[in-house]
């Protein structure tokens, strides 16, 4: 008795191979006595075809059906998450948002996989979020192959998914958010680099003095905070958004007196404000954590603990 006949067209012989062990594996854990099911796959010019037959009278729809449709969908949800999700991502970007560059291409997958794998802030969320795509596709394959035997993949993928389909395009969206305001950071880097390089310095050392979190010291090479209003700098705040927050503070005002060497003093270099500041400054930049400075500074509290006026 013929329960399904899987058509896969579109991908690599190993993945359809890959399929066809899931799923006979899957389904011969149904019966351990007797096999009550029979998979088997056949290559053919316009693609693999899986075909899921009950085997009589081991087999019975009434009792099992529920059940091996279930082992079924589930087999395929994972599929189409471990090899097709990308590509639809893919095809979304050059389709509908017109990407055609590779390398801005490969970016923003990059930012889709990181939406939709894993989450720094709550680790478990790209899990789950994982878990309610799976839901979604197997709830919809189910549906499918209750009241059908013939299933193409691609087609079912292009017709059928739109609830998964719609969820993959707000994950774009959500790429091309960030991959534009990485863009738009790169400009700004460049920018504050620019400016950097066409001034001449205007103190000989400056010390950045990181206290943790958010909280910075800037001093001058007498360990006293620096007055941008006594020095003539070209570059001020005007030049940043006018909602600037205490970050573009602190490297406004070190592109303003662009010292001739900024030590940074800090126990957490991969903050980002410093990579920031080690960008635009480049070779000019040490950074430190263990010197007289840091012990002084960064350990505790000091009079200077914030930026002159």
């Amino acid at each position: 008795m013929e329960l399904l006949r899987v058509i896969v067209s579109e991908a690599p012989r190993e993945s359809a191979l890959a399929l066809f062990e899931r799923l006979k594996s899957e389904l011969s854990r149904l019966h351990k006595k007797q096999s009550a099911t029979e998979v088997q796959s056949e290559e053919l010019p316009h693609g693999t075809h899986i075909t899921i037959r009950g085997k009589l009278p081991a087999f019975d729809l009434v009792h099992s059906g529920e059940q091996i449709y279930g082992i079924i969908s589930n087999v395929l949800a994972n599929y189409i998450l471990d090899n097709e999700e990308m590509k639809l991502i893919r095809r979304i970007l050059t389709k509908e948002f017109h990407y055609e560059e590779p390398r801005e291409i490969e970016k923003i997958e990059g930012y889709c996989r990181q939406f939709l794998f894993h989450n720094e802030v709550v680790p478990l969320q790209g899990r789950e979020a994982n878990w309610c795509r799976k839901e979604k596709i197997s709830r919809d394959l189910t549906a499918y192959i209750q009241e059908n035997t013939d299933l193409h993949l691609g087609g079912f993928l292009q017709f059928r998914l739109q609830d998964y389909m719609e969820e993959l395009r707000e994950v774009v969206e959500y790429a091309l958010d960030e991959f534009r305001m990485d863009q738009q950071y790169q400009e700004f880097i460049s920018l504050l680099k620019y400016f950097v390089y066409i001034q001449e310095a205007k103190i000989p050392v400056a010390h950045l003095i990181h206290r943790g979190g958010n909280e910075f010291v800037i001093l001058n090479d007498q360990l006293k905070p620096i007055d941008t209003d006594k020095i003539d700098a070209m570059f001020s705040l005007e030049w940043l958004d006018q909602n600037a927050n205490f970050e573009d503070i602190v490297v406004s005002t070190l592109v303003s007196v662009s010292p001739e060497q900024i030590h940074i003093h800090s126990r957490e270099p991969e903050q980002q404000m410093i990579q920031t500041i080690m960008q635009i400054f480049e070779k000019r930049v040490t950074v430190c954590s263990n010197c007289r400075l840091c012990q002084s500074f960064a350990g505790g509290k000091h009079k200077h603990d914030q930026l002159s006026p």
